[in-house]
């Protein structure tokens, strides 16, 4: 198993559209398995309704669990979406 701890750096913290694209690629990983701990509880990261129910803010610290093939690189790019603004226009 392979931990990265990262800061939620979205604007509007992890609401439906960045939830909704980490949850697309944790789904394209299906050899491996995902948990995500927070201050705020801790929980599957296949399951949009449980991320969005953590009410992640910008700047909250999490940490993204994988377990399976490629979890080094997988652990990686899920981390990396926590890291993205996905609001638009970006730095508003």
């Amino acid at each position: 198993m392979v931990s990265k701890n990262v800061i939620v750096n979205n604007n509007a913290g992890i609401h439906c559209r960045p939830s909704s694209k980490i949850i697309q690629t944790t789904l394209e990983y299906h050899e491996c398995s995902f948990l995500i701990k927070t201050a705020k509880g801790e929980t599957d990261l296949r399951s949009i309704l449980e991320l969005i129910s953590l009410g992640l803010e910008k700047g909250d610290e999490v940490v993204i669990s994988v377990h399976g093939k490629d979890e080094e690189k997988v652990c990686h790019e899920i981390a990396a979406l926590f890291s993205f603004n996905f609001d638009f226009p970006p730095g508003i």
